[in-house]
């Protein structure tokens, strides 16, 4: 009976330590469409992500955000520009989170699964099921 609860342990100590942590996702990821590079950090319990380079931004580093559907907000420098924010760990995915998309200006419902150390899978949705998802590769 011992042996049974000792190995029940070190799996629930084994899954604990492989669950998903603000570190896990911290980093520097580029996504699939248009040369984005997205910094991911830690942001209190939560993480968040800024926009640090596209193809847009190399072409011109001062790109605004343009297409922002709030025209407030327009003249607001794309670089650095928060993308990801309020996640909530949950099991082996962060979630509840958002993802504003530059290029039609909207902000979008998110989640993030870890693939793999360098890969995750970044899933937004208008309502499901109208979601797209991407993986982005770790660069850094």
């Amino acid at each position: 009976m011992s042996m049974i609860l000792a190995l029940l342990a070190a799996g629930t100590a084994a899954a604990a330590a492989s669950s998903p942590g603000p570190s896990d996702v911290v980093g520097r990821w580029k996504t699939e469409s248009r040369g984005g590079i997205v910094e991911i950090t830690e942001c209190g319990q939560s993480i968040c992500g800024r926009l640090v380079s596209s193809e847009g931004l190399k072409a011109n580093p001062a790109l605004k955000d343009a297409n922002n559907k709030d025209e407030s907000l327009r003249s607001r420098p794309l670089k650095n520009m928060l993308m990801l924010k309020g996640f909530t760990r949950k099991k082996d995915e962060w979630s509840g989170g958002s993802i504003y998309n530059a290029e039609d200006g909207g902000t979008y419902k998110a989640t993030i699964t870890m693939q793999d150390p360098n890969r995750l899978k970044l899933k937004g949705c208008i309502v499901w099921p109208l979601c797209k998802t991407q993986t982005w590769t770790r660069i850094r």
